[in-house]
């Protein structure tokens, strides 16, 4: 379900994801979608089962999927850790079949979120990261997390001489022909 290819160290861990679907308000939407929740524990239910039907809202399973702890993504992790709320992203993509939408991908890597919203035709949910996944993340995080030290190519200085002897230059002090 996630964008990275699976690097050693990788663990998945699965969630269930709950979405939300009620009357449009305008008139070019019938619906109006959104992810409401991530349940750590996935029950074992079809995706897109009814769980609860009130006031023209419908709340429904849409289904388990896996997220991925990858050791190379660290750094993305910790900024997510980081944050005053951290998140965790939840993709619902359309399709022709009902109820319309199918669940796509769960993450906790605000950069492979970001890549779906740029997309501009997938839904994207940040919501709360749950208790137990942010325990796991954090354990993940400072067992695989190694500093990275940032390297700055060195540029050879320019020769302002040897740009001057080049042929087809013309110098300051040339006659203009």
């Amino acid at each position: 379900m996630s964008g990275h290819l699976e690097v050693p160290g990788s663990i998945r861990i699965p969630v269930a994801v709950l979405a939300e679907r009620r009357p449009g308000v305008t008139q070019w939407a019938a619906w109006s979608w959104r992810a409401v929740e991530v349940l750590e524990a996935a029950p074992d239910l079809p995706a897109w089962t009814v769980l609860r039907e009130a006031e023209g809202r419908t709340l429904f399973l849409a289904g388990r999927a896996e997220v991925l702890f990858c050791p190379t993504d660290t750094p993305n992790y910790r900024d997510n850790l980081a944050a005053a709320a951290p998140s965790i992203w939840v993709v619902l993509r359309n399709v022709e079949t009902d109820p319309g939408l199918r669940l796509h991908a769960v993450t906790v890597d605000a950069g492979e979120a970001h890549l779906y919203a740029d997309t501009g035709s997938d839904l994207l949910e940040a919501l709360p990261l749950p208790p137990g996944l942010r325990d796991r993340l954090e354990a993940f995080v400072a067992e695989h997390h190694v500093e990275r030290m940032q390297h700055k190519r060195r540029r050879d200085r320019a020769d302002p001489e040897a740009l001057a002897k080049r042929p087809g230059l013309r110098r300051d002090g040339d006659d203009a022909g």
